[in-house]
């Protein structure tokens, strides 16, 4: 049968419904007008094999590599960024508007 609880009594007893989950007992959250849900461990995920990883990686630096040529234009250097910088009375009055 194993273990049905509300959503409310389930905030309170989180980690021994889970603990319970994890031990392979079922584990159904109820909610007044809703399907009710079960908590089931997920299985753990297999590790990436090299190829997968290397196919990651190119997918990643591709997307990057798109965006370089809308960035050439601007100077993004420490020096530049940093003299970008406005003080906080200064940030605090565009967000807020000047104060009277």
């Amino acid at each position: 049968m194993g273990i049905h609880v509300t959503i409310g009594e389930a905030e309170k007893r989180l980690a021994e419904l889970l603990a319970a989950a994890t031990r392979g007992e079922e584990v159904v959250l109820l909610r007044e007008g809703e399907r009710p849900v079960r908590l089931v461990p997920v299985e753990e995920a297999p590790p990436f094999a090299d190829a997968d990883r290397e196919a990651v990686r190119a997918r990643r630096l591709a997307a990057i590599g798109a965006w370089r040529a809308e960035f050439a234009a601007f100077d993004t250097s420490l020096a530049a960024l940093k003299a970008d910088r406005v003080d906080e009375d200064e940030r605090s009055g565009r967000q807020l508007g000047p104060s009277d």
